[in-house]
Formats: structure tokens, sequence, C-alpha cells
């Protein structure tokens, strides 16, 4: 059996949107997290709204891979810049220019 993690839904402050998700461990334990991510990351970034439940559950699941029996993962973490910019080029990788190379025309003057 592998760890489940199910978004519980989110709750929307001044500044952030915290996402809070529920892991169930393979041994059946169930904990809490939060996944905050600041406001501003929508309006200065291509972040869009959307992606929020995807990056949070991402965040969470790399913290979830690091974690020892002596270090566990934080109940409460946060999508920083570095989160961020990682996500965009994984999810939106910059589109192929394949298009024929134009050569421009002379300009005839009469």
């Amino acid at each position: 059996m592998t760890t489940m993690i199910q978004m519980e839904g989110f709750t929307v402050s001044t500044t952030s949107r915290t996402y809070n998700f529920r892991v169930i461990d393979p041994s059946g334990e169930s904990r809490q997290f939060a996944v905050r991510v600041p406001l501003e990351s929508f309006r200065a970034t291509p972040l869009k709204f959307q992606d929020g439940p995807l990056i949070t559950r991402e965040r969470l699941k790399q913290e979830l891979d690091r974690e020892t029996q002596e270090l566990p993962a934080e109940a409460n973490l946060n999508v920083g810049e570095p989160d961020i910019r990682d996500y965009l080029e994984r999810h939106y990788p910059p589109k192929a220019r394949n298009w024929p190379r134009v050569t421009p025309r002379p300009v005839h003057k009469y």
C-alpha cells in the first residue's frame, strides 16, 4: 500500500490561500498538513488559481519524500518562488518555435 494524499479544501485570507491535506500512511495512520501560497504569487507570476491544488500537492509530496523517521515532514508548509519557478517550467514549457524563417523581401522604390 502506498501513501495517500487527499485534499480537504482551502481557505483564503487577505494574504494567502492555504490548502489543507490529509495524508494516510501505509500503516493507516492519518496526518493533517497545510500548504500556504501567498496571493501575490498569483498576481506576480503566470501561476493561476487553478494551479493551486496541484502545486501545493507537489510541494507536500516533495516534503513527504524527504522525511525520515528522525525528521518527519512539517505540518505547515509554504510554496516559495523556487517552487513556483520549477512548477511553471514543468507544467508550462516554452512552446517550440519551429516555424520557417522568413526572408524579408527587398523593397522597390518607384
